[in-house]
């Protein structure tokens, strides 16, 4: 069996290479990333191949004009493609990242070869519904997802043998923009245990509250900082691990003059594992995620999780187990298991250990790998 996969950046594309590598079935991996980004990733030389010219200088620029972001998104994942699909090698499955993969697949299909559509968060349809109610409840102007680009997803989905989605939260939001079940494969990710794992003390004297992703409208952020002001207790911090959005400025500057709050910006994961361990709890508020491997991260620290419904929790843990699942969009809610888990350090130590418990059980990226290789033999088989 020869594998091919493509992804526009990193994102977990690069965890299923190497376990496609490790059963001997990768042919190759394309990336939108220059190759100094992924000579550390453990795969190959002659295994990764680059077309880094659009989306390497999007991600350094990060273009704060919306037409300038969606016509640079647009034709970056439109090169790419074309890239991919006029240098696509033989092959028997090839699985690509969602948004990138329409001409790949079509070249696939002519040698023969099945196409899996990867996508990591949900239905395309579903992500701009959302995200333009959010931005309306937040009275901050947002023009959707380019229309192109949905366009462009729906066509993958429809050209798919299969598609793979890493949590129940996104299979559903599929079924409910129509996609067969038969169609739709569930894979939930894993965490890379060599990279996370407890490595500093909790200050039981204080109360540490932690976020890691994005400052921005879809991570619900705003949600956090409202749960964050009703918790009561003397010594409590939050810290915010990730980069401010421009349509959020005005939250960073009135962070800016809270002491019980910092914002630190992007953190290399070496960093981060230290940042996990000494706090009690992490909060991920999303409105919208696929399966965010934060939170498995995070619990590989023996950081307990509070994460809404939409973030791909209940695939990862149990609500009062390793963690609490909330609502979406529910500060008061936060802010109750918040104030349980301050008032309560043998809570936290018994969820902190069951989270590790769990991660453990996953086996690192093993099972993710494995229901990825039964997907690609099966459709091979068929």
């Amino acid at each position: 069996m020869r594998i091919v996969l493509s992804t526009i950046g990193k994102f977990h594309s690069f965890d299923l290479a190497r376990q496609m590598h490790k059963r001997g079935v990768l042919t190759s991996i394309f990336s939108g990333y220059p190759w100094f980004k992924l000579k550390r990733d453990g795969l190959p030389r002659q295994k990764v191949k680059t077309f880094p010219y659009l989306h390497a200088p999007y991600m350094r620029i990060s273009p704060r004009s919306t037409s300038l972001r969606h016509a640079w998104e647009w034709h970056d994942r439109v090169w790419f493609d074309r890239y991919v699909a006029s240098h696509l090698p033989s092959c028997d499955v090839f699985c690509g990242l969602s948004g990138s993969g329409l001409h790949t697949s079509r070249a696939a299909r002519s040698q023969g070869a099945k196409y899996v559509c990867d996508r990591g968060s949900s239905h395309i349809r579903f992500h701009d519904r959302i995200l333009r109610e959010e931005y309306e409840l937040q009275r901050i102007p947002f023009s959707g997802i380019d229309p192109r680009i949905v366009e462009r997803e729906e066509a993958e989905y429809e050209a798919a043998d299969v598609v793979a989605v890493p949590s129940t939260f996104v299979l559903k939001t599929f079924v409910n923009e129509g996609i067969a079940l038969k169609k739709l494969r569930l894979s939930p990710y894993g965490v890379d245990l060599t990279r996370f794992y407890p490595c500093a003390q909790k200050n039981e004297r204080e109360f540490r509250v932690l976020f890691v992703g994005g400052i921005t409208v879809r991570k619900g952020v705003n949600y956090l900082l409202e749960a964050f002001r009703q918790l009561r207790f003397d010594k409590k911090h939050l810290t915010l691990v990730g980069s401010i959005s421009p349509e959020l400025e005005n939250i960073g500057e009135s962070l800016g003059h809270d002491s019980k709050i910092s914002v630190t910006g992007h953190v290399p994961q070496q960093q981060l594992k230290d940042i996990m361990s000494a706090s009690h709890v992490m909060v991920l508020p999303s409105v919208e995620e696929g399966l965010a491997c934060v939170q498995a991260q995070a619990m590989a620290c023996g950081c307990p999780v509070i994460a809404t419904e939409n973030t791909g929790a209940h695939d990862l843990f149990t609500d009062g187990r390793e963690g609490f699942i909330v609502p979406i969009r529910d500060s008061s809610a936060i802010a109750e298991r918040l104030q349980t888990l301050a008032d309560d350090p043998g809570l936290r130590s018994r969820m902190s250990e069951a989270a590790l418990e769990r991660v453990k059980s996953i086996g690192g990226w093993e099972q993710y790998g494995e229901r990825m290789y039964q997907i690609f033999s099966l459709l091979v088989g068929s």
